[in-house]
């Protein structure tokens, strides 16, 4: 047990080196905060983002056609509607297949010419890419089957051709074809143009997007499965079927979403550490600081040993005295540097784009103290032992 003396020998002794003691704790304290801040970022973003991949559909298979030269526009090597049926039909676990035809043209408003990409989509697109009607209504049954000229515009092509106006009910030419705009749309989660919807994509039932082309096969095919576990093999089933119903020689290349996520979660762990690294050596430079700190401590203070051993004082005593004093400005900078860390993110939340929660996980807080704590006793256990070993007649006549 440490004895009551011991103890307030050792807030004494801080408190009469104030501005020592609060220079050597501010090194904990940026060692401590560092260590908050990089589990909350670490774990924070890696939830952000595997949360943004899963919200675009982490049960979601898409397949295109390989443009193999001489074959490009071969239909028979091509992804067919009479595919997505067979998908539907006879991979199991897919609940939902759709598919969707794009290429880049030119929509004529109230005069001015518009460049837009214009895509085709089946039944079943809006549930599998989670797509939002801001305003109007989506694409009926009756649109598709009798090709009913309308159409949605994402809400940034309706701010920029439709200022201060509601774009549903309007018109847009395309050629020959005029379309009436049933609706405005956005993704649910952004793809940031990596997929088929752009910042200003215009769709229409794909029954209507083969007679304005003339061909009716698709460029992208989405298949959904009921459960994660069922995305590996339905990829493969997927890509059996397509090579299946083609010709020989023809190529399908097939993904998911997984392999995304596989290599977010490794980059996200491989930057954790990187950064934890950097912390650790911020808190062992800080812990460095505290041994330098309490070996000139213990040297400045050999009389004050010598006085307290020749009194009576064993040498436990003494290693424990010091070993608190370290203990002390180890423990104060990391109860400082959590508070740091816990309230930068509060403070920093109103410039984060879409006012993002950057939630302190317990385990930061927890890892922070005890790091910070044990580097405190770590590093000054030498200076302690240092002056517990001191000669008591020798300690008396050092002056």
């Amino acid at each position: 047990m440490i004895r009551f003396e011991t103890v307030m020998l050792a807030v004494q002794a801080l408190r009469a080196n104030k501005l020592r003691a609060f220079l050597t704790t501010i090194g904990v304290v940026i060692g401590s905060a560092c260590i908050v801040l990089v589990v909350t970022v670490s774990l924070t973003g890696r939830q952000f983002i595997i949360g943004q991949i899963e919200a675009v559909g982490s049960n979601l298979i898409y397949a295109n056609a390989v443009q193999t030269p001489g074959r490009a526009t071969a239909l028979s090597y091509q992804i067919s509607l009479g595919d997505t049926a067979a998908i539907q039909e006879t991979v199991p676990g897919v609940v939902q297949v759709a598919g969707t035809r794009s290429q880049d043209a030119s929509v004529v408003v109230n005069g001015d010419e518009h460049p837009v990409a214009l895509v085709g989509v089946t039944a079943g697109y809006q549930e599998i890419r989670h797509l939002l009607i801001l305003n109007g209504r989506y694409f009926d049954p009756d649109d598709m089957m009798l090709r009913n000229k309308v159409c949605l515009i994402t809400i940034d092509l309706a701010k920029r051709v439709f200022v201060n106006q509601n774009p549903v009910g309007q018109s847009m030419r395309l050629g020959e074809l005029s379309f009436t705009i049933i609706g405005v749309f956005r993704e649910r989660v952004e793809t940031f143009g990596q997929s088929e919807i752009q910042r200003n994509t215009v769709i229409i039932p794909f029954t209507l997007m083969a007679d304005y082309t003339g061909e009716d096969f698709v460029t992208t095919l989405y298949a959904v499965v009921s459960t994660p576990d069922q995305v590996a093999p339905a990829t493969a089933r997927v890509e059996q079927v397509l090579l299946g119903r083609h010709p020989p020689g023809s190529g399908f290349d097939v993904r998911n979403l997984n392999s995304i996520l596989s290599v977010t979660e490794e980059i996200s762990t491989a930057l954790s550490i990187i950064l934890l690294v950097i912390a650790a050596i911020t808190l062992v430079i800080s812990g460095i600081g505290i041994m330098n700190i309490m070996l000139v401590t213990v040297t400045e203070r050999t009389r004050e040993i010598g006085i307290r051993r020749a009194i009576g004082a064993r040498r436990r005593e003494i290693l424990q005295q010091f070993l608190l004093e370290s203990s002390l400005i180890s423990g104060i900078g990391a109860v400082l540097g959590v508070f740091a860390g816990v309230s930068i993110p509060v403070l920093v939340r109103p410039l984060i784009p879409g006012n993002l929660r950057v939630p302190v996980p317990w385990i930061a807080v927890v890892a922070a103290l005890a790091v910070s704590c044990l580097t405190g006793t770590f590093f000054g256990y030498l200076p302690a032992s240092k002056a517990a070993a001191l000669p008591p007649t020798e300690s008396l006549r050092y002056e």
